[in-house]
């Protein structure tokens, strides 16, 4: 290998999948480069191999490669993928489309845009069964069914016609781990499984794959960043980066004593409990924060006793529900029903719970995104002011004084505009009374405090990765120097450095601004190592909410004890 990190290989015998030396190329801008250099990796029929890095590595590129899916722009240049002693680089499409889908199968990232949005799910199945198995007609049909069945789809046979989005996100992830398992095939390679999934949800899917495993010896090369998960569900794993393996070996002995630099600092990386106060990037202690909040001290409890700065009194969302040729409305769906919290300044709030329950309902309510879609009821006050009676131009001010921080910034980024564009109409909106070179200064001080280069009001969004447009994101919410701010599963697909680096920029923001945040996600790591309070929503309600060492070390309802009891841990 060319890191000089040697693979014990298992015997021949029991090998499922064997690559050796393979490097692909990539056509880029600025020339040919490796994005996979002379990777080894060995996985025997049974057992779960995890590939792990950071986006970019070449994870991903290294998986389209086994299956032959490469883009336009990349080609292996040297290497075998031996598949059950075949050599899958040899072989002609028309023997590769057999071989792909029937012995060796994927679950993409995002079953969203893998699944036909026009097909009704059961035929997504059948169709695998068609081309790679002896199954036809009724008998095909209900092999669907089972496999609808056997990853956990409620009512299969009565599901068997409906379509993707009418399906959760768990379920379309369980639909295609039916698609891809339907041929019963030798290998499977999971591309980043559950990374946009709860931990409930999560924990589920990797229970599926493990007994689905034993079941049929099937062999897994699992691709994702989220090391925790690896130590839950692998027995061997290999560290990438630049598109080489720089580490590799069983995971007890990789997590328990990491030998390569770059694992170390992976691992120092991810937040925790115990990790509060450190920083996640050089492991240093950091400052405490400005203002002392609530805090547990043995049994006493510290009240922080400056008023509230956003203030929720029974809070009532229901979506409206439409029938008849007119689409007129006919009923109600209630989805966050008489929910009431408070949040101080410079206090971050913990808000979680399984997806469905209510969280970004009750984010989008609070910046009046729903006033015409759904019937809200209740009162918020922000700053002493209510929110919801008031008119637009007192919403224009309130708004300067609450912002919102998207899960997708590159959804919620405007992708004709340049940045410099974006972040300017934000503060000309808001903050009108500053003139344009004001503006313009503004927006070069936000970009430093970010950490973000001064060329980037020049570029545009899809010029820059995931980590960087989530820092034009809360950049564009700092430009009106809000007093909260709504953070949306800002983390949740990014990089567990890149995530430590957003982290670290947060708090640093509120030591300096004590903004308060209202911080919402399904990362508990994030969650343990930068809330003050957490509060646990179920069905639409807050069924639970303390101090964070409170919820941690003494969870009071089962929502929360399921919630924790998932969470994958180092």
């Amino acid at each position: 290998m060319s890191s000089g990190v040697n693979i014990v290989a298992p015997e021949l015998n029991s090998l499922a999948l064997k690559v050796e030396r393979l490097t692909v190329q990539l056509q880029a801008e600025d020339g040919v480069r490796d994005a996979v250099h002379l990777l080894d990796l060995a996985i025997q029929q049974g057992q779960t191999f995890a590939l792990v890095g950071e986006s970019g590595c070449g994870k991903s590129m290294t998986a389209m490669a086994l299956l032959r899916l490469l883009p336009e722009a990349a080609r292996v240049t040297s290497g075998k993928i031996q598949l059950n002693q075949t050599d899958l680089n040899r072989l002609p499409e028309s023997r590769m489309r057999a071989l792909r889908g029937g012995q060796l199968a994927m679950v993409f990232q995002e079953p969203s845009t893998s699944l036909n949005p026009v097909m009704p799910v059961g035929r997504q199945i059948v169709e695998t069964l068609l081309a790679h198995t002896p199954y036809r007609g009724q008998a095909a049909r209900e092999r669907a069914v089972y496999w609808m069945s056997r990853v956990g789809i409620p009512d299969a046979q009565a599901r068997f016609y409906d379509y993707p989005f009418q399906f959760s996100g768990g379920q379309k992830q369980r639909i295609m781990i039916a698609i891809a398992l339907a041929a019963e095939p030798k290998v499977l390679v999971a591309d980043e499984p559950t990374t946009a999934l709860d931990v409930t949800v999560q924990g589920q899917i990797l229970h599926l794959l493990a007994d689905i495993q034993q079941e049929m010896g099937l062999a897994i090369l699992l691709i994702t960043h989220d090391l925790a998960v690896v130590k839950k569900v692998a027995q061997y794993v290999a560290l990438m980066k630049q598109g080489e393996i720089v580490e590799t070996g069983p995971v007890d002995v990789f997590f328990k004593n990491p030998r390569h630099e770059y694992a170390r600092q992976l691992l120092n990386a991810i937040p925790a409990f115990e990790k509060r106060g450190r920083s996640l990037v050089t492991g240093q202690r950091v400052a405490a924060k400005a203002q002392q909040y609530t805090e547990l001290r043995g049994d006493r409890t510290a009240t922080h006793t400056q008023p509230p700065v956003l203030d929720v009194r029974n809070l009532s969302v229901a979506y409206a529900q439409r029938g008849g040729l007119l689409r007129r409305v006919v009923s109600h769906k209630q989805i966050v029903q008489d929910i009431s919290f408070q949040l101080r300044p410079g206090e971050t709030l913990a808000l979680l719970g399984e997806s469905g329950c209510g969280k970004t309902t009750t984010a989008k309510a609070l910046m009046r995104l729903l006033d015409r879609q759904a019937r809200i009821s209740g009162d918020v006050f922000l700053d002493g002011q209510s929110l919801f009676s008031a008119n637009r131009r007192q919403l224009r001010a309130l708004r300067q004084s609450m912002q919102i921080v998207f899960q997708d910034p590159y959804a919620s980024l405007d992708p004709r505009m340049m940045v410099g564009e974006i972040l300017e109409e934000g503060v000309a909106a808001l903050r009108p009374e500053l003139s344009k070179a004001q503006r313009a200064l503004r927006i070069r001080n936000l970009l430093d405090r970010v950490g973000l280069p001064g060329n980037t009001v020049t570029r545009y969004p899809h010029e820059f990765s995931g980590g960087q447009r989530q820092r034009i994101a809360i950049a564009r919410a700092l430009a009106v120097e809000p007093k909260v701010l709504i953070c949306d599963e800002p983390t949740s697909a990014l990089d567990v450095s890149v995530q430590a680096q957003i982290i670290e920029l947060l708090q640093a923001l509120q030591n300096e601004l004590q903004m308060a945040y209202l911080f919402i996600t399904h990362n508990f790591g994030v969650v343990e190592y930068m809330s003050d309070r957490i509060a646990i929503m179920e069905g639409g309600q807050l069924v639970e909410m303390n101090e964070t060492p409170r919820v941690l070390q003494n969870p009071q309802h089962r929502q929360t004890q399921r919630l924790l009891a998932a969470v994958p841990r180092l």
